[in-house]
């Protein structure tokens, strides 16, 4: 689970760099050659600008979409923690290491953890619910929004 820092500043970015991250972001494979060319910038500067991003923080973790259904993780839910004022930092790496949750994300509003969790099933994914997330010493709260389909948009 990648944390950041809250005294990071943002990194200036300029239309070059922001097409860049696009067409990164569009395909995480994509070749440096293929990204100058789509960029329309010589392959050198498009590596030094790639290499730059990078080093500076704003591309981190090149990473492949895995399609949910197609790997065996049928369903899929939000669900909402309720936590204890002072748990937050005990239970952060609990979830991170739980393998069906997906994202962890510490929010503010009604509630103070939102996770994506995607299971085999219904019976896993309550299993993941009633016997992990809510037996957590912290959890006082939890409220489960199953996903009938994700969109991809982008």
């Amino acid at each position: 689970m990648a944390s950041r820092d809250a005294g990071t500043e943002p990194v200036p970015l300029d239309d070059i760099d922001r097409k860049i991250i696009s067409e990164l972001t569009r395909d995480g494979r994509m070749s440096v050659t293929q990204v100058a060319e789509n960029v329309h910038i010589s392959r050198a500067h498009a590596y030094t600008r790639i290499g730059r991003l990078t080093n500076e923080g704003v591309l981190s973790r090149f990473t492949a979409l895995v399609d949910p259904i197609k790997a065996g993780l049928r369903s899929s839910a939000y669900v909402t923690l309720k936590l204890k004022q002072d748990a937050w930092r005990e239970l952060r790496d609990q979830l991170g290491a739980i393998p069906e949750v997906h994202h962890v994300a510490l929010v503010g509003g009604d509630f103070d953890v939102i996770l994506l969790v995607r299971a085999v099933d219904n019976i896993d994914l309550r299993r993941v619910i009633f016997d992990q997330l809510q037996s957590m010493p912290g959890v006082l709260d939890t409220q489960t929004f199953l996903v009938f389909e994700d969109l991809d948009t982008r």
